[in-house]
């Protein structure tokens, strides 16, 4: 039920929902509570996190979580491949690590019948649903770009055939940003095709108790399967069905293009601070995020505050600030604390801007 300060879905151009999408949408909703139950039982709070991944999952995107060792990063991931019902692959990266690998290679395979003598193509640990990259930077990078490809295109090349990846297929990713001695950071091209990047900070007092009560004692956990791969896949395009109003669209050009050091649109905090701004893709994730956002928490149009929640960890990792930024501690997140109190969501004044009619076909 909605009162009448609450957009309805006809409000936000809602017409674009079917009645099947509508019943979809609730159904995205009742998951969402029933795999937040199921990591209940083996993860310990992480409430921003464990949506912000399904997030990622739902708006067909890959997610890197950043975090100290002991987070339960992993065991998060692992889990929630269990409750999608989905195959999972777990690659620990190393310095020795080469991109066949991951991807597989092709060896030479004798017809017992025939005696004759062909190339077959082994598939690697890429081939799976769900793909834990473990301590990504700690691998090369000709092997760190093995991912490029399948990543964007969802497929493997090899020997000069193309394999495609089966749906839904997504790269999860784990990286430590304390020990930096013998790693390797991810360059930005590679960044980017990550939706998310994912902070995931120590646990409160009363979580870190419970973390210790639920691992120092016997205990045997089963997990339900609640989603299936089909069912994901279908979740994927309500997700990009959701309407989305003008004033939101223009809303999220202007936060992104307001990163943009040597655009006018740039405040002089950004001229000072930053090196390099956010992309197109970054919008693009922007809009997907806050579509599927908007989805897990039962509504069918998209609200300010979607954007605003997904405009951390879809920005964080594409704005690079400039040395004197990092010397006075002024980060990516700051910036965007900055943007979104500077910045004005409300649909009179972003429908203001004259520049964006013929973008938006108005």
């Amino acid at each position: 039920m909605t009162d009448a300060a609450t957009p309805t879905p006809a409000d936000e151009g809602g017409q674009g929902l079917s009645a099947n999408d509508l019943d979809a949408a609730k159904r995205v909703q009742e998951a969402h509570k029933r795999i937040r139950a199921e990591l209940s039982k083996t993860i310990v709070g992480l409430d921003d996190v464990i949506d912000q991944l399904l997030i990622s999952i739902f708006a067909r995107g890959h997610c890197l979580l950043v975090g100290v060792p002991g987070l339960a990063k992993t065991l998060l991931i692992s889990t929630v491949s269990k409750c999608l019902s989905l195959s999972f692959n777990r690659i620990q990266f190393t310095p020795d690590l080469m991109p066949a690998d991951i991807t597989g290679t092709e060896v030479i395979q004798e017809d017992r019948s025939t005696g004759q003598r062909g190339f077959k193509f082994i598939r690697g640990p890429i081939f799976a649903n769900v793909i834990l990259a473990d301590e990504i930077n700690r691998t090369p990078p000709k092997t760190q770009a093995a991912l490029l490809e399948a990543m964007q295109e969802r497929q493997v090349t090899a020997g000069g055939r193309k394999h495609p990846l089966d749906p839904p297929f997504f790269v999860l990713a784990t990286q430590n940003p304390i020990e930096q001695e013998g790693t390797y950071p991810l360059p930005e091209a590679q960044l980017d095709r990550f939706m998310f990047l994912v902070k995931v900070d120590y646990p409160s007092l009363e979580e870190e108790l419970s973390i210790v009560d639920m691992t120092t004692k016997p205990m045997s956990i089963e997990h339900s399967e609640v989603l299936t791969g089909e069912e994901i896949l279908s979740i994927q395009d309500v997700v990009r069905r959701v309407p989305i109003s003008e004033h939101m669209v223009r809303y999220v050009l202007n936060l992104v293009r307001a990163t943009r050091p040597n655009k006018d649109e740039a405040p002089e905090y950004v001229r000072t601070k930053v090196a390099w701004g956010a992309g197109p893709r970054a919008s693009q994730f922007l809009i997907l995020g806050a579509k599927a956002r908007a989805l897990l928490h039962g509504r069918m149009y998209v609200a300010a505050e979607d954007i605003q929640r997904v405009a951390y960890p879809v920005l964080r990792h594409r704005v690079i600030m400039n040395y004197a930024a990092e010397a006075e501690g002024f980060t990516s997140d700051t910036l965007v604390d900055e943007l979104l109190a500077n910045i004005p969501a409300s649909e009179s004044e972003t429908l203001r801007d004259e520049r964006l009619p013929n973008v938006l076909g108005s």
